[in-house]
């Protein structure tokens, strides 16, 4: 799985945590400890999924724009990382005669497809807010 999806959800968490408050990627960056880039990178999927609005310029930032409630990880995976289970390349060629060498990739492609959709079931049950709240709990 990408960290693109770890990255979003803590994120989310940390927008989750001052409610009505921005943060500008500056400040997301150095709480998930990576570069504003790739903060401005996700949160830009993140916009366009409708989970987060943004303010342009001086005093700029993220601020959260989703039901931290109700939005669940599956929402954000779905937005993110949907098919990242799937490897890029599988072993075989339906073209052969051999059937294990023309079968494997099909077989390979549904036990991937049914992996991420238990997964998303899993996901679907944990919210923003179930992240927020285990989270304090460790304080």
């Amino acid at each position: 799985m990408k960290s693109d999806f770890v990255i979003a959800m803590h994120s989310l968490v940390l927008l989750a945590n001052i409610p009505d408050h921005m943060a500008n990627s500056e400040t997301i960056a150095e709480n998930v400890c990576t570069n504003p880039a790739r903060i401005r990178k996700v949160m830009s999927i993140l916009r366009k999924s409708g989970f987060v609005k943004t303010k342009e310029g001086i005093g700029g930032g993220y601020v959260l724009s989703c039901d931290p409630e109700e939005t669940t990880m599956s929402h954000i995976y779905l937005a993110i990382s949907s098919g990242s289970l799937k490897p890029h390349w599988c072993t075989g060629d339906p073209k052969q005669n051999c059937v294990i060498s023309s079968n494997t990739q099909g077989v390979m492609e549904e036990i991937f497809i049914e992996a991420e959709q238990h997964m998303q079931s899993y996901l679907n049950q944990i919210t923003i807010s179930n992240v927020l709240n285990r989270i304090k709990r460790l304080e």
